[in-house]
């Protein structure tokens, strides 16, 4: 069993006897400072597992701890304890890089499961999780910040708003947050706020009991409590309607939710992860977010580039797409040839990786002897506009399924529906002409 030591610093005897007899009894070694001078001087001589700090000091505050730890000890986890009520203070030690917070007067079931989660941080346990690079590829330098600063946000329970164009992998980015932090183990939980009808969303996020409205016909958990001790992701939180804002950000400081129907509330123990394609900051600014809700959520910002930001990606991401294609139609990757990987590394991408996928995923259909050529993409003319890619007015999905459509159909009636001919004729598998059929709708 490992055996673990944590560093305490707080002035006041009191409360450094009780966090010493509470760690104690969680088979943790403690030291104690009275001071950050103190504090420094521990940390030069020895080395711990976990750091509480009390924010309030006799010769300066937490935050200055957190920030030398930071600079000197990255590896350690920090957590804050700070005056009840007092958020701003602990979402500015969320930011200079604290683990977490605890309020005062001190829960101690709240302040053990806090140690809990900071214990599974230690560099010992660290190296058994998956690295990032192996789910988000890509070797560009905006990629490479991205991987970095995954690393750095899955060791804190900072609330993180990861900003972003749609379809650049923004839940990826969540999970691997997730996958890679001291809540690994426990679930993850993604909900897109925008698919979620108006009228439904408070039982959805927060339950309900048996009976408390028409069909309610059993007691019912929300998201809030399948997430306990995981992490929450709130994708498109932007399209959340202003009541269940208000709701939301209770439910955030709280740290507990009540069920429709219910007398008490239960606590929960979440982390929130949240994104949207949209521009929080001006949809503030024209009063449809709310400020205080915006500044809960996005404590700490991580942006996710486009693919148009990154297109020296594309090669390795394309490469990867097709592996993956190829393993549920069962035939060998096709190769790209010069002049479409030319073709590809100069589109703009509107749709960023998951258009990518859908264009490769045609053009295996279409290409012949397994070999994608460029006028297999059918690529969309560039018209400068780096918004939502159209041609003639339709969307390119729906414009790429109906030439998809329109090949598939040519070559069944030129075989007399003969599905072997036509699949020859396509230059693919009868197995991958049966899947196309079957996904385009076509009898």
């Amino acid at each position: 069993m490992e055996h673990y030591k944590a560093l305490i610093v707080d002035d006041e005897p009191d409360i450094r006897e009780l966090l010493e007899m509470t760690l104690g009894r969680m088979g943790i070694d403690t030291v104690s400072a009275a001071d950050l001078g103190e504090a420094f001087g521990r940390l030069r001589d020895e080395r711990f597992d976990l750091c509480l700090t009390d924010m309030r000091l006799p010769d300066g505050n937490g935050i200055e701890l957190v920030c030398h730890i930071q600079e000197r000890h990255p590896e350690l986890p920090v957590a804050v304890i700070t005056a009840f009520g007092s958020m701003e203070t602990a979402i500015a030690a969320l930011k200079a890089g604290a683990f977490d917070f605890v309020s005062k007067p001190v829960d101690l079931t709240v302040l053990r499961g806090l140690v809990e989660k900071a214990l599974k941080l230690s560099s010992r346990a660290a190296g058994r999780r998956p690295p990032a690079e192996q789910r988000l590829l890509g070797e560009s330098p905006a990629i490479l910040r991205v991987r970095d600063l995954i690393a750095k946000l899955a060791r804190s329970q900072a609330p993180v708003y990861i900003s972003g164009e749609s379809g650049t992998g923004k839940e990826l980015v969540a999970r691997l947050i997730h996958e890679n932090g001291p809540r690994a183990d426990m679930p993850f939980v993604p909900v897109n706020c925008g698919a979620i009808p108006s009228e439904l969303m408070e039982s959805e996020f927060f339950g309900h009991r048996k009976g408390s409205f028409t069909g309610a016909l059993t007691d019912k958990p929300g998201l809030f409590q399948a997430a306990h001790g995981g992490t929450l992701f709130l994708d498109e939180a932007a399209d959340l309607p202003m009541h269940m804002q208000v709701k939301l950000l209770r439910a955030i400081q709280e740290k507990a939710v009540r069920p429709i129907g219910a007398q008490k509330e239960v606590k929960i123990d979440v982390r929130i992860l949240s994104a949207t394609h949209k521009d929080l900051g001006e949809l503030v600014q024209r009063n449809a977010f709310r400020q205080d809700l915006y500044y809960r959520i996005n404590v700490i910002e991580l942006h996710v580039p486009s693919l148009r930001e990154h297109p020296e990606d594309i090669p390795l991401l394309a490469e990867s797409i097709l592996r993956r294609l190829v393993g549920q139609w069962s035939r060998e990757t096709p190769r790209l040839d010069p002049a479409a990987s030319r073709a590809l590394s100069g589109y703009p991408f509107p749709g960023n990786v998951r258009e990518l996928e859908n264009i490769l995923e045609r053009a295996m259909t279409l290409c012949e002897e397994n070999v994608i050529r460029a006028e297999d993409l059918y690529l969309p003319q560039p018209s400068g506009d780096t918004g939502a890619a159209t041609t003639g007015g339709e969307p390119l999905p729906e414009y790429l399924g109906e030439l998809e459509r329109e090949a598939i159909l040519q070559a069944l009636e030129e075989t007399h529906w003969n599905r072997t001919a036509a699949a020859r004729k396509l230059g693919i598998t009868f197995r991958a002409l049966r899947y196309r059929l079957k996904k385009l709708g076509i009898e």
